[in-house]
Formats: C-alpha cells, sequence, structure tokens
C-alpha cells in the first residue's frame, strides 16, 4: 500500500500552507490519521509519546487558523509537539527524533521556522510568546502570539509571572491551557463547550464592552455588575484567577471536539486584550495502553509494538546492573530507615529520579513540588533549619533554575541540604537543554558547598551516605543509565571528605611519568588509557573540596598531570589549575572535560564520543598533546 493510499489527508500535507487548503469537514479524518501516524513511527524510533497523542487536534486547528509560520505557536515544553512536526515539514523525518543527526524531539529554531522558539524546559511559553507579542505591536505588524502551556508547566512560577506581566499590557495575546489531568463528562462539557463559544462570541464581548460604557458612569453599580459577573462565571468555569491577572478566561472545552476549538479559536482572533482558552484534552488519546497509563508511555525510550505495548521485562532474563538512578533510590530507602529525620523532595521527577518505592514507603516524607525548581530548594531549606535532613533529588539541568535558592537559601547559611544530581554530563537523546554540563562549575565556587563525583555504583552509595552525614550543603552529581557494574555494600560507609584513592601506579621512574586525575563516572575509559602509556590514575571522588595534597605531591613527581571529567569549562579542571598555582606548581596540566560548545541529541556513547570523552577520544586528546609539547614521555 503506498502511502498516500494509507495516509490519503496526511501524506498531501508538506506544511501547514496545504492543510489551510482543507475543507474543514475533513479535519476530524486527518485528526485520526495523524494520531495513528504518531502511533506507528513512535512505537519504531521511540520519543515523546502520551502528551502528543493528547493535542492532535489542537495541533490541527491552530495550524489551520493561525497563519504560521508569520503568526508565533510557542510550545511549552515540547513533549505535545510531535504532530505540530509532522505538520510542519517533518513527518519523513519522524524516524530520527533523538537520534544523532536526526530531528530535536523538542521544538528548535534552526530546525524548522515553524519552531517560533525553542524549548526543552517547563513554564518559558507565555514569557516568550509575551515577548514576540511586544515586538509585534512596535513593528506595526499584525502577526499574533499563541503560547500552548500544560497544567503541568503551569505549576512553574515563572509561568504565573508571566501571566502577571502581560494581563497588565493590553497584548492581543492567546494562551492555551492545555489541561490533560482531567476529564468532562458528556453533560458537564456540552454545557462548558456551550458557554466558551458563547463568551468567546462578538455579541457576548460586544454587550460586556457597552456595559461598562454605560456603567461607567455609575461606579457604585458598576462595581455591582463586576462582583455579579465574577461570581456568575465562578460558579460555571474555573476561571476567577486568570481574570485576576487581566486574561479574558474562556473554557472549559473539550480539545479533542474540532467542532468546538475551531469556531471557539475563530471567535478570539475577533477580540482584543490577553485571552486564556482552557481545553481538556487526555493524555494518550486513541492509544488505550497510553490512556490508562501516561506515565509509563510519555516518554518511550526503545521501538515497541503498538497491537502489544510497552512489553514487561521478561523473567528469569540474566539481571542488569543497576542505574545509578536505582543505586540512590535504594539508598534513599535504606537511610530513611536508620533515620527519622530523612525528607525526600522532587520537582516533578519521582520516575526518572527512581524514588517511587520510597513514595509508597514513606509517604508522609515524600514531597513532589510540581515543576517548581525554586520552591524545591528553600522548601529544604526551611526543613533543614528545623532540624530535618532533607534530600533533594533533581536533574543537573533543572538544578540550574534554582541557583538563586542554593545561593542565598542554602549554601549561605550553611544548611544541611543534600542534592542528589542525577543527568550530570550528557544524557542522550533529549539533548542539550537536558544535558547536565554545567553543576560542577556553577557549585564549585560557593562557600560551603561540598561535591563528589562517583566512579561507580557503590561510590554513590558511599557518597550519598558521606552527604547526609555532613553538616552543611552537598551535591553528588551522577550520569544517567548504569555504571561499571561493580558490587554494592549492603552497609553505610561514610568517605573521608576530601581523600582521592590510587587506581593505579605505573612502572616509570619518579619525574619521568604521567598520572590521570579522573573525576567521576569516566574511570573506567581512562583505566584502559592509562594502561597503554603506563600512567598513573587517581580516582579524586572530590570536586570540593580537592585532595590538595594528592595533587601537589604528583606535581613535584610527574611531568604532565590530566584531568578528566565529564562536565564543561569551569569544572574540576579549573580547581586543579588554581589549586597548582597557589603552590607555584609549573607542572603541565592537560584538562579533558566538555568541549565549550553544546553537545547535539544522540545516543550517551555517541554523545560522549562527539565530546571526546570515550576512551577512543581521550586517547588522541592525549596523544595529540604530547606529539606537541611532550614526545619524550611517550618513549
Amino acid at each position: 500500500m503506498s502511502k498516500s493510499e494509507e495516509w490519503p489527508l496526511l501524506s498531501s500535507i508538506r506544511n501547514p500552507f496545504d492543510l489551510r487548503t482543507l475543507p474543514e469537514s475533513v479535519l476530524p479524518d486527518l485528526a485520526h490519521e495523524l494520531r495513528r501516524y504518531l502511533i506507528e513511527s513512535v512505537s519504531r524510533s521511540g520519543g515523546h509519546f502520551a502528551a502528543g497523542l493528547g493535542s492532535v487536534e489542537l495541533t490541527i486547528a491552530l495550524h489551520y487558523l493561525y497563519d504560521t509560520p508569520d503568526d508565533r505557536i510557542v510550545w511549552d515544553v515540547g513533549h505535545q509537539s510531535y504532530p505540530h512536526k509532522i505538520l510542519t515539514g517533518r513527518r519523513e523525518m519522524m524516524s530520527t527524533v533523538r537520534r544523532q543527526g536526526g530531528i530535536s524531539p523538542f521544538p528548535k529554531r534552526s530546525e524548522s521556522p515553524y519552531d517560533s522558539f525553542g524549548v526543552g524546559h517547563a513554564g518559558t511559553s507565555i514569557s516568550a510568546a509575551t515577548g514576540m507579542a511586544i515586538a509585534a505591536r512596535r513593528s506595526g505588524s499584525a502577526r499574533r502570539a499563541v503560547a500552548v502551556i500544560g497544567d503541568g508547566g503551569l505549576t512553574c512560577g515563572m509561568a504565573f509571572e508571566a501571566l502577571n506581566h502581560a494581563g497588565g499590557l493590553g497584548l492581543d495575546l492567546l494562551v492555551i491551557l492545555n489541561d490533560n489531568e482531567m476529564s468532562i463528562s458528556p453533560n458537564v462539557g456540552a454545557l462548558a463547550n456551550r458557554f466558551a463559544r458563547l463568551i468567546s462570541g462578538r455579541l457576548y464581548a460586544s454587550v460586556k464592552e457597552g456595559g461598562k460604557k454605560i456603567l461607567s458612569k455609575m461606579p457604585p453599580i458598576r462595581e455591582i455588575a463586576h462582583r455579579a459577573e465574577e461570581h456568575v462565571k465562578g460558579l460555571i468555569v474555573p476561571g476567577t484567577l486568570f481574570e485576576e491577572f487581566g486574561f479574558n478566561y474562556i473554557g472549559p472545552i473539550d480539545g479533542h471536539d474540532l467542532d468546538t476549538l475551531l469556531p471557539t479559536l475563530e471567535n478570539i482572533k475577533r477580540l482584543q486584550g490577553p485571552q486564556l482558552l482552557h481545553v481538556i484534552t487526555r493524555k494518550g488519546k486513541g492509544y488505550p495502553p497510553a490512556e490508562s497509563d501516561p506515565v509509563k508511555y510519555h516518554g518511550v525510550g526503545s521501538p515497541f509494538d503498538p497491537a502489544v505495548g510497552i512489553a514487561p521485562s521478561p523473567t528469569g532474563s540474566p539481571t542488569k546492573s543497576p542505574t545509578y538512578s536505582q543505586v540512590f533510590g535504594r539508598w534513599l530507602c535504606d537511610m530513611a530507615k536508620r533515620d527519622e529525620r530523612l525528607i525526600a523532595i522532587t520537582p516533578a521527577m519521582r520516575e526518572g529520579s527512581k524514588m517511587e518505592r520510597f513514595s509508597e514507603e514513606f509517604p508522609d516524607r515524600y514531597f513532589d513540588v510540581a515543576i517548581a525548581e525554586q520552591h524545591s530548594v528553600t522548601f529544604a531549606a526551611g526543613l533543614a533549619c528545623e532540624g530535618m535532613k532533607p534530600v533533594v533529588a533533581i536533574y543537573s539541568t533543572f538544578l540550574q533554575r534554582a541557583y538563586d535558592q542554593v545561593v542565598h537559601d542554602v549554601a549561605l547559611q550553611g544548611l544541611p541540604v543534600l542534592f542528589a544530581i542525577d543527568r550530570a554530563g550528557v544524557v542522550g537523546g533529549d539533548g542539550p537543554t537536558h544535558a547536565g554540563g554545567y553543576d560542577v562549575g556553577f557549585l564549585r565556587c560557593l562557600p560551603n558547598m561540598l561535591i563528589m563525583m562517583p566512579a561507580d555504583e557503590n561510590e554513590l552509595r558511599r557518597m550519598l551516605y558521606t552527604g547526609f552525614l555532613h553538616d552543611g550543603p552537598c551535591a553528588v552529581r551522577y550520569p544517567r543509565g548504569t555504571g561499571p557494574g561493580v558490587d554494592i555494600d549492603d552497609e553505610m560507609v561514610a568517605l573521608p571528605i576530601g581523600e582521592s584513592r590510587e587506581c593505579r601506579l605505573g612502572l616509570r621512574g619518579q619525574g619521568r611519568g604521567i598520572a590521570f586525575l579522573s573525576f567521576g563516572p569516566l574511570l573506567a575509559d581512562v583505566m584502559e588509557v592509562a594502561q597503554n602509556l603506563d600512567a598513573d590514575v587517581f580516582d579524586m571522588r572530590f570536586a570540593k573540596p580537592l585532595d590538595e595534597r594528592r595533587i601537589i605531591e604528583l606535581a613535584r613527581n610527574r611531568e604532565l598531570l590530566i584531568t578528566v571529567e565529564e562536565s564543561a569549562t569551569g569544572g574540576a579542571a579549573n580547581a586543579v589549575d588554581e589549586c597548582l598555582a597557589h603552590h607555584g606548581s609549573t607542572v603541565r596540566h592537560l584538562a579533558i572535560g566538555l568541549p565549550d560548545r553544546f553537545i547535539e541529541h544522540g545516543a550517551r556513547s555517541e554523545m560522549l564520543a562527539d565530546a571526546g570523552l570515550d576512551g577512543a577520544g581521550i586517547a588522541k586528546r592525549v596523544d595529540d598533546y604530547l606529539q606537541r609539547h611532550a614526545r619524550h614521555l611517550l618513549d
């Protein structure tokens, strides 16, 4: 069967211009095709899934009614944007999503003119769309701006900051709240849809504005009328909050009903001022397994059979090494049994941080604060002030969003908050928006901060325990995925703070050798390279405080120090440079870390190779340096 026969409507659409030539009557059929195509393509390639299934009709309606790409549609986070990618010229490339050299899993300005704003972190859409609307007004353009934000993204404080600002600017701005955490029964849905079409229509708007003019001459009556309007609307729709921000609230409406979506959006285009349309959608819409378990199908890591769904792991298969995240989840439960002061906090990353078991066993000591990274850190600081021992499980890329709170609310007060920093380094298919290369640099400069970097799973367990016992702020950073597969202690073992460990000593005489200072999970590759060079290897463990005694001793007795870390410029290598400079050492130092550029998405192994941080890349960096500066060390 040809593509035109399998997807008769979808295959005719190269871009939204083609979409807008279709009669409105066929759009429900197009939605059906688009949803089937999304199920088939993601089942082959993996990727974000459930949210996109829920945004199919909304995506069609927006591109059908708005003059994209001239009109700007800003998608929040981007999990819901796969239908948008399919309709904007990237249908044939969906099989490459998240793969090296393929299309991005998130909107990306350099990838398509229809991607008006690059995203990856939640809560940015309303701010960006507000800026675009202001720019359009200043240039005299009729271009429109639309922000599409999910109910999860709306838990960000930044989203409310933007609403508060935009509502008072008088902008022709539309914010669409794509609410996929609730459903509407048929009766309630019909009433809500009818009400939304009514208050978005010209008659309601003209009567409302005319009434304002008449009542403006009678202030007491105007106030009474305003209050009456708010109370009546408050009985029917949950929009009073948004009205207080200065937005005209419309909804909720069924986000899968094109017969309601299209006329409502058409009416809104004729309204002036900031508008907020509340649509109700269902995550995983049209694919029963995803509808029943949208968390499981939020992001699909590998291909699956759509007829079967994601298959459970086969029983009796060889036991795989636990991921670093799983090691953290196990330690968290073990530590909670020993110390009732432990409180675990996550900003909406329970599954990713492997906290499911903890949340079930210790529900009164588990807090998911939603996508509110700033709050998570200051909340932890408040707990620490009162004698609790908070553990904040957070991805490196999201900790960036709470840096001010780390500085002022935790480090400045010297509070014992343990940051379990997951996804440190490159992360794979999510790409540069989720990469965690900067935490060592921005944490190392903070007084009172302890920073540890485990080389394996057992070291992670020990470091978490060490950090929990530490009477001050501490960060333990670890990568996505599995480690080398070492045995993990059942007992809790604390490490001496600031001490490295010797992993390999070369046979060369003192004064002629090379010493590797390895920070974190690249130790296995470093050991392989060192074997070929007959070099020394030390697992440094601590980025702060450094084992300065070890570094200075090696500087006196080795000709070249090589630091290796999965973090960006400004990380542990800079700390070593500062140490050497402070002690007046002139020993050669080669720093190997993430390059000064963003690493595009791909498999984690591919990203490490791209960054020159796999075994071959490290060996090449060392060989190139020795050829240029110290050929005699190769003899």
